[in-house]
């Protein structure tokens, strides 16, 4: 351990004690799934069913939630925004950015296709922490700073007219909550949802005490629990909030439609059963022995699909920061490692996929040098700026060019992803006929056509913004991605031993995950940690993967307690 890493580590633990969220149940490890690993040990069988158990706990969340006042007043405040010319937005770091994203796109698609609903398309909008470039690539350090929520409200030019949906998992995420102090200064109706109970961020966290106690602020606690992978709060965190979000979302349509309002958590019960019957358990352990099997011989996964493409971007783009995975390459890049998994559209070129999909322009930040320091991002921040202009995003191949890209090692797969829309037989023809060797081509059919390779029984009744089957993909493919990892050795009992440390949260999240897993101290486990860091960064090559540092900690450990 040299000088230079452990004093980063006694400043970390000395001067970043906002970060040190263990005592949060979403940063906990749930009782339902502790032995994990055994299980997928066992079988992917056994493995699926004990995942799902823990969403459970959000349909007894769902029960409180839907009955309460909050929320009425969270749909009824939205309606009144609307129709008098306000704008309802959504503000969400990482999953729950992709999350804010993604609502507003469902709203955007269903006044496309309704006429009833067209003069509504621009009443709905998003801000995602590091903007829409951060949809396909998380960016490092970004949610770390409030000041940078705040400057994403001023460039949507936000005012009182208007209404804020904040949405942030563990109720403490500094650029979300910096979302939420620009719009109560401008005037805003503001709303704040997350997942951890309101009087234990109150008792800790001052920047959530600042928000939650503040009369202005309608509180949503969504508290369901620890996740069924310690910490990682884009499954049963992100599930609630997509399935409360979208609900209100859904509930202004159906009133500004004159439609019925619907039960959603019988809805989502429904749901539940349907994806825990013997045939939907078969099927997704089936599927991810296949894709498990696909890394295993280093093979490459590229998912296809085609409206719900933007749902299997949330999972797969998740999965680099969870898991340690490299992050999706551009096309301009000829030296990183590509990723295990990648998303495409078989039909559309790459610009015609993102103004089809998000109906609107791209919203990337086009930020400079002078506005990082402006707005006080840290010594490494203002000298590595992030690049993640409209013009970075468009390099990554998310459309039809260049398919064998992904058909690089012999030993590579291309899934279809359908949903028994009617437009999944275009994408069925296209994803057939396209020139690139995979070595396999397959169909996950999720509530979709009997006859795909893997089908998924999940019949819904969905209202305009087709929430349910959004549900429905979601928990799916957060299952899918789970037992995957999991098959492969990169989680340790339910804890994720491959995370990334990419901001302070994270670096909480390994050092704890390192003293709970090698039974050492908090402050040992930090010195390991900033060691490890340090010592493999001086190794790492461009070209290389990265060497999961929590996990190089761990294998220390147990090569020093057999000595």
């Amino acid at each position: 351990m040299s000088i230079q890493s452990d004093k980063k580590a006694m400043d970390f633990i000395a001067n970043e004690k906002q970060f040190h969220l263990g005592f949060l149940p979403t940063e906990q490890s749930s009782p339902l799934t502790r032995n994990l690993d055994r299980e997928f040990a066992k079988s992917s069988l056994d493995g699926v069913r004990n995942l799902q158990a823990v969403d459970r706990n959000v349909l007894a969340m769902a029960r409180r939630i839907f009955a309460s006042g909050q929320f009425k007043k969270l749909v009824n405040d939205g309606v009144a925004t609307i129709k008098n010319g306000g704008r309802v937005v959504f503000s969400g770091c990482g999953a729950t950015g992709r999350l804010s994203i993604l609502l507003e796109c469902m709203w955007r698609r269903c006044c496309a296709l309704d006429p009833q609903a067209a003069p509504y398309a621009d009443r709905v909008f998003s801000i995602m922490t590091g903007g829409d470039y951060a949809l396909v690539r998380s960016v490092e350090f970004f949610e770390d700073y409030q000041s940078f929520g705040r400057r994403q409200v001023a460039d949507l030019n936000l005012c009182a007219q208007d209404m804020l949906v904040a949405i942030t998992e563990g109720g403490e995420t500094s650029s979300v909550l910096g979302t939420v102090f620009e719009s109560l200064e401008r005037g805003l109706k503001v709303f704040l949802m997350f997942n951890n109970p309101a009087e234990l961020l109150v008792e800790h966290l001052e920047r959530s005490r600042k928000a939650i106690v503040d009369p202005r602020v309608c509180v949503l606690d969504l508290c369901c629990g620890p996740m069924a992978l310690a910490g990682s709060t884009r499954m049963q965190a992100t599930t609630s909030e997509q399935l409360v979000a979208g609900g209100a979302l859904e509930c202004m349509m159906n009133t500004l439609l004159g439609n019925k309002s619907t039960d959603y958590v019988s809805q989502f019960e429904h749901l539940l059963e349907q994806l825990e019957s013997d045939d939907a358990c078969k099927a997704i352990a089936a599927y991810i022995d296949f894709e498990a099997d696909v890394y295993r011989r280093k093979g490459l996964l590229t998912y296809f699909s085609g409206e719900y493409l933007l749902d299997v971007f949330t999972d797969t783009t998740e999965r680099s920061p969870t898991f340690m995975l490299p992050p999706f390459r551009k096309k301009d890049d000829a030296v990183s490692p590509r990723s295990w998994t990648f998303v495409k559209n078989p039909c559309l070129t790459t610009e015609k996929v993102w103004s089809q999909g998000m109906r609107r322009p791209l919203r990337c930040l086009e930020w400079h040098l002078e506005d990082y320091i402006a707005l006080g991002a840290s010594e490494n921040g203002r000298n590595n700026p992030p690049k993640i202009k409209k013009a970075e995003l468009l390099k990554f191949e998310v459309g039809k060019e260049n398919p064998e890209d992904r058909a690089a090692t012999g030993h590579d797969a291309a899934v279809l992803v359908t949903t028994g829309n009617p437009e999944d037989a275009s994408y069925r023809a296209a994803f057939q006929a396209m020139e690139a060797p995979f070595e396999t081509r397959r169909e996950l059919s999720i509530g979709g056509r009997k006859e795909a390779d893997w089908h998924i029984p999940c019949e819904q009744e969905n209202g305009p913004l087709h929430l349910m089957t959004h549900m429905a993909v979601k928990l799916v493919l957060n299952t899918i991605s789970t037992g995957v990892m999991v098959s492969l050795g990169r989680v340790t009992g339910n804890w994720m031993s491959w995370v990334d440390v990419s901001n302070k949260k994270l670096i909480d999240r390994a050092i704890r995950l390192i003293s709970e897993i090698g039974r050492i101290n908090y402050e040992t486990s930090a010195k390991k940690l900033f060691s490890a860091i340090e010592e493999l960064d001086g190794k790492r090559k461009p070209s290389d993967e990265k060497v999961s540092y929590v996990q190089y900690v761990l294998d220390q450990l147990k090569i020093n307690s057999k000595a």
